[in-house]
């Protein structure tokens, strides 16, 4: 069996847009993935698909063995320990890496009900001073830390609809009526109906992007008069000798155009 010699590492939808441009490229590849989540999310794709997460050692090891040539990150904007992890490895193989980053649309969303927040606890310190009821659509990756800065607060939390994940609700002490299983991303007019539906009194949200629905996310909460939290992207630093960064899917295309192994 060939050997891919690019390795992209990410289970989002930005990382299976990736894989279809390199598949209808004719460029051979594999792609990591943390959890069958992410690999039911790049269901289809013709490069090979790992699954399990990988500490540095790990993913140094794994990348020296199978002789890749190149690696894309193509991670979480919020999966900084992973892209960190990333970076250094292939700084120590010499790797050349490219990190894809998922356009922000943070800049266009000025209002007095959006909140713009860095850490989960400035997140919760807002929450907690404007009202009792607090719907969470951050995933269930923080949820632990979200509660224990929310005690005495009715917290409601949107979460994917796997079991793990709502094992993991169950064993945080949310009740059947604080979680929502759902996968995303939603319309506006869905956000909207279900906010109503919930009662939600305030929404803390990610700086998502459009693959994520932000704005879809954020405009029924100005139109209902929802105070909106936003936990932006935290502030990576992709610098660096043999790191390239591709703005958006537009300019990933552009230098997958330009690889030659």
């Amino acid at each position: 069996m060939k050997r891919p010699l690019i390795h992209i590492f990410g289970g989002t939808s930005d990382a299976r847009q990736i894989c279809v441009m390199m598949d209808i490229a004719g460029i051979d590849y594999g792609l990591s993935v943390a959890t069958p989540t992410g690999a039911q999310q790049a269901a289809g794709i013709r490069g090979e698909i790992v699954m399990g997460r990988m500490d540095a050692g790990e993913m140094a090891g794994y990348l020296q063995q199978r002789g890749t040539k190149m690696v894309i990150d193509a991670s979480h904007p919020y999966a900084e320990r992973l892209s960190q992890n990333i970076v250094s490895t292939c700084q120590q193989l010499g790797i050349p890496l490219i990190r894809y980053l998922r356009p922000s649309e943070i800049d266009a969303v000025e209002h007095p009900l959006i909140h713009k927040v860095t850490t989960v606890q400035q997140a919760c310190e807002i929450a907690a001073d404007l009202a009792t009821r607090i719907l969470l659509t951050t995933g269930s990756k923080q949820l632990a830390d979200y509660l224990a800065h929310l005690q005495g607060k009715t917290v409601l939390a949107r979460v994917l609809p796997t079991a793990e994940v709502l094992a993991m609700c169950e064993s945080c002490g949310l009740s059947v009526d604080q979680i929502f299983a759902l996968k995303g991303p939603f319309s506006a007019d869905f956000n909207r109906a279900f906010y109503q539906f919930c009662q939600a009194e305030v929404v803390i949200t990610k700086e998502s992007g459009e693959q994520g629905g932000f704005k879809e996310k954020v405009e029924p909460c100005l139109s209902l008069g929802l105070p909106c939290i936003v936990l932006c992207r935290p502030k990576h630093q992709f610098d660096g000798e043999g790191i390239t960064q591709a703005n958006g899917l537009e300019a990933m295309a552009r230098l997958l155009a330009n690889v030659c192994l």
